[in-house]
């Protein structure tokens, strides 16, 4: 990670879960991080823990909302005119609803692309400018999917939140190809972890919490640090290196 060090990254959804734990790692590792979300006060919190536990980088909160592309272009723009730019791009960010496929709601459909697909999308072709405006050529982009983006589980719940996250593996495999195509070495990585303990269950798919809580109570999960540690391993590989796509999970999750 050495050569990360005083580099700029953007991590969406940064408040709390996995975003929040890859900003933490990141910002220990000595980047200089700038950390997303709708919500900043959690964000400003663990920028405030960051500085108190001396790590070498810096973590800088940032409101944005996702679903709106002129604060997503506005947050690149700040990016540019205080920090340069962006070196490596976590798309961390992604929602999910109970809105099965033959009774959900439209605006639940609608929110679940805006973010797990468009936002993804935008958040990449603006790091992608920012890296070719500076002659950045070793950058990195990171999309944080699911492993529900490689198989359909057996619940009407996710069903349609798998299919946003089918798209991201499509989406990070395109993107590997018109970045070769392009005769770019900026890499793109898909991590895609299964069951982690977060308050995913809780705020996106169950409005049950004793439902939620037995989802994480049910097997021994994977932790929000696991995939922080999985995300500097994938920026630790060497330039020529491309490390395509991670596939985690419990050991003892089923599927």
């Amino acid at each position: 990670m050495e050569r990360w060090k005083g580099r700029v990254a953007l991590v969406t959804g940064a408040s709390v879960g996995i975003g929040a734990a890859i900003a933490r790692a990141l910002v220990q590792q000595g980047m200089r991080v700038v950390g997303c979300a709708r919500n900043v006060d959690k964000i400003e919190k663990l920028a405030a823990e960051c500085q108190s536990a001396g790590y070498s980088g810096t973590l800088i909160p940032y409101k944005c909302d996702l679903s709106n592309e002129d604060e997503i272009l506005s947050m690149f723009s700040a990016i540019k005119t205080q920090h340069k730019g962006v070196d490596v791009c976590i798309n961390n960010a992604g929602v999910a609803h109970n809105e099965p496929l033959l009774t959900g709601q439209t605006a639940g459909w609608r929110n679940m692309i805006d973010v797990n697909v468009m936002a993804l999308s935008i958040c990449t072709r603006e790091a992608y400018k920012s890296m070719k405006e500076r002659n950045v050529d070793d950058g990195h982009i990171i999309n944080i999917n699911s492993m529900g983006g490689h198989r359909v589980v057996p619940s009407a719940d996710e069903h349609f939140y798998c299919a946003t996250k089918y798209a991201v593996t499509a989406l990070s495999e395109g993107l590997r190809q018109e970045l070769r195509e392009a005769n770019s070495h900026i890499r793109v990585t898909c991590i895609s972890p299964g069951i982690v303990e977060t308050e995913f269950a809780f705020r996106h798919l169950n409005s049950d919490p004793e439902k939620a809580a037995a989802v994480y109570a049910s097997i021994k999960c994977l932790k929000p640090e696991d995939i922080a540690s999985a995300v500097t391993y994938v920026l630790s590989a060497p330039p020529h290196v491309q490390i395509g796509d991670v596939q985690m999970r419990p050991v003892e999750q089923v599927s």
